[in-house]
């Protein structure tokens, strides 16, 4: 992995976890979150995650994510074992290689839907001419062209997700990692967004792991893994929409 050189397509999986197990606390308070989970993904894959709560799905994408670490196992990016890297180096792989999108949006309310986009470039040191150019590629991207200046409490929900997204696609990210992207919106809104991250998967070849609830979201995934008590309880091909 090079956080400085191309993003291609290695002899590796792009994501392999094997035998991680995640345990929170110690004796008898243990909490086991997860109990030897063995996952692989590929470049361009699109997957949902599905589980009650308490399942173990969420543990999963922090981990993937780099936001927390295996008690044990290994997570592999790329061929490389995450656990092994720094914090820093952690840091460095979220930046450079992952973008994130939210059920609650996570936009700053008092800046302009355009700095809110440009915000991972502020982080990489990108120059200011650039970053904007790049910011106002992903609102057109995301079919917010000419709503660059009103802030998230001008905007809908939708296009507050939007936002959200460009601001993730606007790194180039090999993964997007997607909890309940659709969790505050309607069936109208919920649609025009999955629209979207299905375009992005097909179109541009980004791997997109997607937690939900709703299995009418699941099926634009084109793979369905399910949690239960902490395990990969069942797996299943989507035919995807799209």
């Amino acid at each position: 992995m090079n956080t400085t050189g191309s993003k291609g397509i290695g002899k590796h999986p792009l994501i392999e976890m094997l035998g991680v197990t995640k345990v929170y606390g110690t004796g008898q308070a243990a909490m086991h979150a997860l109990r030897g989970i063995n996952l692989r993904i590929d470049q361009g894959e699109f997957v949902a995650v599905m589980g009650p709560s308490g399942s173990g799905k969420s543990t999963c994408m922090n981990i993937l994510g780099c936001l927390d670490t295996p008690t044990a196992g290994a997570y592999l990016f790329e061929g490389i074992s995450v656990g092994k890297l720094s914090r820093g180096q952690r840091a460095l792989l979220r930046r450079h290689y992952l973008g994130f999108v939210f059920q609650g949006y996570n936009l700053l309310n008092r800046t302009s839907a355009l700095e809110n986009v440009e915000l991972p470039l502020i982080y990489r040191a990108i120059p200011a001419g650039r970053r904007r150019s790049r910011a106002l590629e992903a609102m057109e991207a995301v079919g917010l062209k000419g709503w660059e200046t009103h802030t998230p409490s001008e905007l809908s929900g939708g296009q507050q997700q939007r936002v959200a997204i460009a601001r993730a696609m606007v790194t180039a990210p090999m993964v997007l990692l997607a909890d309940e992207p659709t969790g505050n919106l309607d069936s109208v809104r919920s649609k025009e967004i999955m629209d979207l991250l299905t375009t992005f998967n097909q179109k541009q070849g980004i791997t997109i792991v997607m937690v939900t609830h709703d299995p009418e979201i699941a099926v634009y995934a084109k793979r369905t893994i399910r949690f239960l008590d902490g395990v990969i309880d069942s797996e299943e091909q989507n035919g995807g929409v799209g």
